[in-house]
């Protein structure tokens, strides 16, 4: 007689049930977002508060790093130039190689 009456409605109880732990499950993530914001403790593995660094040293060492990101951007860029040129001698045909070379003899005699 039970199984009657809640079988038409199992559909029902169980989306309700998947959206009362989805809005769960965004609140505590809106949560956590607020403290992080506004810079409150977070709550650790086992209930301990973790405090978000937002310290000088922590913002030195970002520039820092960030700067030498910029840097071996630059260097890779040019190394990636020189290769192409290699790559350009080394596939380049030995016959217009000879040519080019005689052509370069041809104009200093």
């Amino acid at each position: 007689m039970i199984a009657d009456q809640l079988a038409p409605n199992l559909p029902w109880i169980i989306g309700c049930g998947l959206l009362i732990g989805a809005l769960g499950l965004v609140a505590w993530m809106f949560t956590t977002w607020l403290r992080v914001k506004n810079g409150y403790p977070l709550d650790g593995a086992w209930g301990q508060a973790i405090y978000p660094q937002r310290n000088d040293e922590a913002m030195e060492r970002i520039k820092l790093l960030s700067q030498e990101n910029a840097q071996l951007r630059a260097e890779l860029g040019s190394i990636k130039d020189r290769l192409a040129n290699v790559e350009r001698i080394v596939t380049d045909s030995a016959h217009s190689l000879d040519r080019e070379i005689e052509m370069l003899r041809g104009k200093t005699n």
